[in-house]
C-alpha cells in the first residue's frame, strides 16, 4: 500500500470507528425501550449488536495506526450508556428471573461516572486498562446471559443463572480497575 493510500484507509477506518461509536451510543434508547415493551429477543439483539461494534471501532482504529482522541473520549462512554440502560431496567424488575440488586447496579455506574471524568481530564482519553477492557467483556456477555429470552434454546434458567454469576467478577474487575486508574494520576 502505497504511503498515500495508506493515509486515505486511515482516515477511512477511524472515521468509520469514529460514526460506530455514535451508532452504539443511539442504541441504548431502543435497547431500554424494547425491554420496557417486553421485546426481549430486539433488546438482545441491540445489545449483542452494541457489543460486537464495540469490538469492530476498536479493531478499526487499531488498524489506522490508532483512533482519533474524539473516538478514544467517546467510546468508553458509549460502553457505560449501553450497559447501563439493561442494568438499570434488571434493577427495576423483580418479575425477571435474575434481578440485580440496585446498590450493585448503583456502585457499578458510580464506578463508570468516576473513571469517565478521570479520563475526561487524562490526556489522550486515557487509555482503557487490560482489565478496564477485561470488565466491559464480562459485562456484556453478563447482561446477553441475563437478557436471554424466555423461550430461547438452550434453557433461559440456566444461562440467566450464569449472568448472574458473572456479573459479581465484573464488578470486581470493575472496581479494582479504578483503583488502578486512579493510581496512574
Amino acid at each position: 500500500m502505497s504511503g498515500r493510500s495508506a493515509a486515505g484507509f486511515s482516515i477511512r477506518a477511524r472515521r468509520l470507528a469514529d460514526g460506530l461509536t455514535v451508532a452504539r451510543a443511539l442504541l441504548g434508547l431502543p435497547l431500554i425501550l424494547a425491554l420496557g415493551a417486553g421485546q426481549a429477543a430486539l433488546a438482545w439483539w441491540l445489545l449483542l449488536l452494541g457489543g460486537l461494534s464495540d469490538g469492530l471501532d476498536g479493531w478499526l482504529a487499531r488498524r489506522a495506526g490508532g483512533g482519533s482522541e474524539w473516538g478514544a473520549r467517546l467510546d468508553p462512554l458509549t460502553d457505560k450508556i449501553l450497559i447501563a440502560a439493561p442494568l438499570l431496567w434488571l434493577a427495576a424488575q423483580p418479575a425477571w428471573p435474575q434481578q440485580l440488586p440496585l446498590w450493585a447496579v448503583w456502585l457499578l455506574l458510580a464506578r463508570e461516572l468516576l473513571i469517565s471524568g478521570w479520563r475526561a481530564g487524562a490526556s489522550g482519553g486515557g487509555p482503557a486498562s487490560l482489565s478496564g477492557k477485561a470488565k466491559t467483556v464480562l459485562q456484556f456477555t453478563s447482561l446477553l446471559l441475563l437478557l436471554w429470552p424466555p423461550g430461547w434454546q438452550p434453557d433461559p434458567a440456566a444461562l440467566h443463572q450464569l449472568g448472574w454469576w458473572l456479573f459479581w467478577p465484573s464488578l470486581l474487575l470493575a472496581l479494582s480497575s479504578a483503583r488502578g486508574y486512579l493510581r496512574r494520576s
